[in-house]
């Protein structure tokens, strides 16, 4: 595809910067934004709710960031609302990772009494942990321990110190758990099943004004899953060298083989009815929305871009 003569450059947020949205960073290095005219710079929130108030505030155009912001927001008092258009990660990309070597598939119900190093509660790491562990039959408040105040970069060093027996981590953080002997044993978002845990969103007055942008930009990420999917891992690995300069180009290739047989990777950005109903019964059963305030579909997704772009 040649590349558009015109470029308008967007002010686009991601919520975090990790190899977990790997997809994105693709479709920059191999120019897929560029063939549709669309230019931006990588700005990190550094969470969900700093995402959410720039959206809102006008300062942000497009962001990537967990569906339940716009379900917060849809029932909060902003007159301004957002849409989720086009999905990125299609379950939970946070691995179990363990002291010793795992036999065979492992059994969620064998952390019955053990303890588990895991995320600020509340938060969807959090959420989707307590989610693996109730479809085990276990009881996260009664069946194990789950420290939850250990500050993010202090994760790796109070694991390889001997902090729990477990703890979930994301990439490339298993990857250099493993190389000091730790093992990793399943990706949580395999064992809850698949409910979006990030997607792009932006509000609906922007979507309504700039419906071409939002297009274009939703095709230039179908590009991305789909390629993604199936190239060879250490030409993917080449693609987000640049975006990860601490990570060496092996350790790239083996958290793209990862996160690929995990199958966290969405290979289309279509969001579903039946992923956005499990997201909601998720919340609600966390706590963090109250049971009969679910939103319709059609309040949380505008389909046309993803069903367009197929």
């Amino acid at each position: 595809m040649a590349h558009a003569e015109e470029v308008t450059k967007i002010a686009f947020m991601e919520v975090i910067h990790s190899l977990f949205y790997s997809p994105l960073y693709v479709a920059l290095d191999r120019g897929y934004f560029e063939d549709e005219g669309i230019a931006f710079d990588l700005v990190a929130g550094q969470g969900s709710d700093k995402v959410t108030a720039a959206l809102l505030g006008g300062s942000v155009d497009i962001a990537l960031a967990g569906p339940e912001t716009t379900i917060y927001v849809e029932t909060g008092k902003s007159p301004e609302k957002i849409r989720i258009f086009a999905g990125l990660t299609a379950t939970d990309g946070s691995f179990l990772v363990g002291r010793e070597p795992g036999e065979g598939a492992f059994d969620w119900a064998s952390l019955k009494g053990k303890t588990i190093l895991g995320w600020r509660e509340g938060s969807s790491p959090a959420l989707f942990l307590r989610e693996a562990l109730t479809k085990a039959g276990l009881d996260p408040d009664e069946d194990v321990e789950i420290i939850t105040n250990v500050a993010i970069p202090a994760r790796v060093g109070a694991f390889m110190s001997g902090v729990a027996d477990y703890g979930t981590f994301f990439e490339p953080d298993v990857t250099k758990l493993e190389a000091s002997g730790l093992h990793s044993m399943t990706n949580v978002g395999q064992a809850v099943g698949e409910i979006d845990y990030t997607v792009f969103i932006a509000r609906e007055s922007y979507i309504a004004e700039h419906p071409e942008i939002v297009g274009g930009f939703t095709r230039a990420i179908t590009r991305a899953e789909a390629w993604i999917d199936t190239a060879p891992a250490e030409e993917v690995a080449s693609s987000l060298t640049g975006y990860f300069p601490g990570v060496s180009a092996e350790e790239l290739a083996q958290t793209v083989l990862r996160h690929r047989e995990a199958g966290v990777w969405k290979t289309t950005p279509a969001v579903t009815p039946e992923a956005v109903a499990a997201l909601q019964a998720l919340l609600v059963g966390n706590g963090l929305m109250a049971a009969g305030s679910e939103v319709p579909f059609e309040r949380v997704v505008d389909p046309q871009f993803f069903e367009a772009a197929e």
